[in-house]
């Protein structure tokens, strides 16, 4: 997710204040990742008081801890670039149950859990963390799996050029047709 993103679906309020951005944005970019790079924010505890922003960037892992509200001085933000080969990344855990998936990923001292959708965002954050790590570029995600309303099981989605999931294969001549093709086919023709 872009940095915007993440300020879009703040807990806080105050953690995203113009004056909090005016302190972080400055930092951050000048490690040469953008305005508005793809990033990590983990929340913490306490997002109206600190949190911390991870960014990938082809030198390596930009960490960037911020201070909503220093008593008497107000927002501090202060950064490292952390160079790939010093990076400290734990294993990429998941655990799938009644179609929801669990994760959990350990990146420099931070752990990082979540839930289908938000486990699907940290895997790819974890795999872009890997490719830098590597030296590979970020691997490309490709489409989303499509997720039914409310949760639950995630609908297949049919490949390229080949037919959708719920059409039945058609039988080659000199074979019958299965059971479950008949049905289908007297399905569509009550249609």
């Amino acid at each position: 997710m872009r940095l915007s993103e993440w300020r879009a679906a703040a807990p806080s309020k105050e953690a995203v204040a113009a004056k909090v951005t005016a302190v972080v944005d400055p930092v951050v970019a000048s490690f040469g990742v953008g305005a508005d790079p793809d990033c990590w924010v983990a929340w913490g505890e306490e997002p109206a008081q600190r949190y911390t922003i991870l960014v990938p960037a082809d030198a390596g892992l930009v960490t960037c801890y911020v201070r909503v509200s220093v008593p008497g001085e107000g927002p501090r933000a202060a950064a490292k670039l952390l160079r790939w080969n010093r990076v400290q990344l734990g294993e990429l855990a998941m655990e799938t149950q009644s179609g929801h998936r669990l994760l959990s990923f350990q990146v420099e001292q931070l752990v990082l859990r979540g839930a289908d959708a938000e486990a699907d965002r940290i895997a790819a954050f974890a795999m872009d963390l890997y490719a830098g790590i590597d030296g590979r570029p970020k691997p490309d995600p490709g489409p989303a799996p499509s997720v039914p309303a409310g949760g639950g099981r995630p609908r297949p989605t049919a490949a390229k050029g080949s037919a959708p999931a719920s059409r039945a294969p058609k039988a080659s001549a000199g074979t019958k047709p299965s059971p479950a093709a008949k049905r289908i086919a007297a399905g569509r023709a009550e249609s």
